[in-house]
C-alpha cells in the first residue's frame, strides 16, 4: 500500500480542492540531486539513495562521466548485494561510493535545469545549442567536464547524458547538470 503526499492544491468556486499527489518512495530530482552535493561536501564516502529508475539513471550517467566511482545494490543496513533480493522494497537502496582527488571532490556542484515548477523541455536544436557552448533560451551552455542528465520518452534510453540524446537524436527533459 502506497503512501502520498500532496504537492500543489488549487481550490475552485465550488471549494473542491485538486491535489496533485506523488507517491513517497518516488523522490523528486532535486531531492536526490541535494543528496549527492551534500554528502560531496560533507567528505563521506558513501551516499545511499531510494531504489528507482530515476535514482539509478541519474547514478549511472554520473559513473559514465568520472564523478562516482562505483554503483552498488544493498539494503538500509549497508551496500550489499545478497541482502537486496531479499529486502522489502522500502528497504532497498542504491549505494554510490564518491570519488575524490587530492582530498577534493570530483563532482563540485549539481543543480536542477527542469524544476517542479518550471519544466523545460529540449528538441533536438536546443540540445545541439546547449552541447556546442551556445545558449537555448534559460538554460545556460554546457562547459567543459560538464554533463546535462536528460529524461527522454524512449522506453530503452529512458536516462542520458545530453551528448548522447544528441547523438541518438532523441529529445528529452533536461532534469539536472553536474561539474
Amino acid at each position: 500500500m502506497w503512501e502520498f503526499r500532496g504537492i500543489k492544491k488549487k481550490t475552485y468556486e465550488n471549494n473542491q480542492t485538486l491535489t496533485k499527489l506523488y507517491p513517497l518512495g518516488m523522490p523528486l530530482p532535486h531531492d536526490i540531486c541535494s543528496k549527492i552535493q551534500n554528502a560531496f561536501r560533507a567528505r563521506r564516502q558513501l551516499v545511499s539513495l531510494n531504489h528507482n529508475k530515476q535514482s539509478l539513471g541519474i547514478l549511472n550517467i554520473l559513473l559514465r562521466a568520472g564523478f562516482i566511482s562505483s554503483i552498488t545494490r544493498g539494503t538500509i543496513a549497508g551496500p550489499d548485494p545478497a541482502a537486496f533480493n531479499n529486502a522489502k522494497e522500502y528497504e532497498r537502496r542504491i549505494w554510490a561510493n564518491l570519488k575524490y582527488r587530492d582530498d577534493q571532490p570530483v563532482l563540485t556542484n549539481i543543480e536542477l535545469v527542469s524544476r517542479p515548477s518550471q519544466r523545460v523541455f529540449m528538441s533536438l536544436s536546443d540540445l545541439r545549442l546547449i552541447c556546442s557552448g551556445r545558449r537555448s533560451g534559460r538554460v545556460k551552455p554546457l562547459g567543459m567536464g560538464e554533463v546535462a542528465m536528460v529524461k527522454t520518452d524512449d522506453k530503452e534510453h529512458e536516462w542520458l547524458e545530453a551528448r548522447e540524446a544528441l547523438q541518438l537524436k532523441i529529445p528529452g527533459e533536461p532534469v539536472c547538470r553536474a561539474r
